[in-house]
């Protein structure tokens, strides 16, 4: 296989690739991944993958567009119980650089981040990841720089999805200036809401019920005006995107290992989806660099 030129850059201690490492590490970004679908049997290199094809589906409307990315083993498991951090997380066998850097690249496009009040809970505790990207790392320097070329603020807003709003907004986030939305239902707390609103958050009652539904995200994110909105999340959420037919699009890498284990998290949780919604592929590489002694496919799936 032709190799491209490699260019080093050391990543830090956040996102998924911290789990396997701790310290900085030089990742190759530049070694080439193979497209296999559509078929071509051409190599390009890893970085800017996500960036240099077009986000959207061909003939898009214009409309909202909502996608989410997720690293799975190949038994399908996107995070395994840590007793000792009380939480879940991504495990050390599929988390990798070269995945985080394309879910770094799809971050950069977006105009918000979805996530979600367990996330911020997890976060307080210290058992979540980076508090949201685009990273500041040099590494991602070049996502930034493109931001800027888009005439896009400096990182995409976040839009934290909950029903109780038992969490706290990081100061760090507070401090960045994002535009934080906090999205509802019509039954949350009002000394709640009242205590996000202090803390310049604005609060948005999506839904007239109890829950906080897919639809409701939707047409709250899209009346605030936005064009694309990324979800990175956990099933939950992905669940209610699902459920209501309002995710568009999966990135999903899949790392070619088995893991096992009877404490896991998967794509999707919860009840039957009635309608068992079905995707297309749209790309599908295969990268042989990581993670390390293992592979990973990376694919691209549009709702149909």
């Amino acid at each position: 296989m032709a190799r491209c030129a490699i260019t080093e850059h050391s990543i830090g201690s956040f996102g998924p690739c911290a789990a396997t490492d701790r310290r900085c590490r030089l990742v190759k970004l530049d070694d080439p991944v193979t497209t296999l679908y559509p078929p071509t049997g051409r190599t390009r290199p890893l970085r800017n993958l996500y960036l240099e094809q077009p986000l959207e589906p061909e003939n898009w409307d214009g409309s909202l567009f909502l996608y989410s990315n997720f690293v799975t083993s190949l038994d399908g498991r996107i995070a395994l119980d840590a007793p000792t951090a009380g939480a879940s997380g991504v495990p050390p066998h599929t988390a990798n650089p070269r995945d985080w850097r394309l879910f770094q690249e799809l971050a950069a496009q977006a105009g918000v981040l979805i996530t979600s009040g367990r996330y911020l809970r997890q976060f307080a505790a210290g058992t979540a990841q980076d508090v949201l990207p685009v990273g500041s790392d040099e590494a991602f320097a070049d996502l930034l720089a493109w931001r800027r070329a888009q005439n896009l603020p400096p990182q995409p807003d976040v839009a934290v999805v909950s029903a109780s709003l038992d969490f706290d907004v990081p100061e760090a986030l507070v401090e960045s200036r994002q535009r934080i939305l906090v999205l509802t239902s019509a039954h949350a707390p009002r000394d709640r809401r009242q205590a996000h609103e202090a803390r310049g958050c604005q609060v948005v009652v999506c839904d007239q019920g109890a829950t906080v539904t897919g639809a409701g995200i939707y047409r709250a994110l899209e009346a605030a005006g936005y064009r694309r909105a990324y979800s990175v999340t956990g099933p939950q959420i992905l669940r209610l995107l699902l459920a209501d037919g309002v995710l568009h699009a999966l990135f999903l890498t899949q790392a070619l290992r088995m893991l096992g284990g009877e404490a896991y998290d998967t794509l999707v949780e919860g009840d039957v989806l009635a309608d068992a919604p079905a995707f297309e592929l749209r790309t599908l590489f295969h990268d042989p660099y990581a993670p390390e002694a293992a592979s990973q496919l990376l694919a691209c799936y549009d709702r149909r």
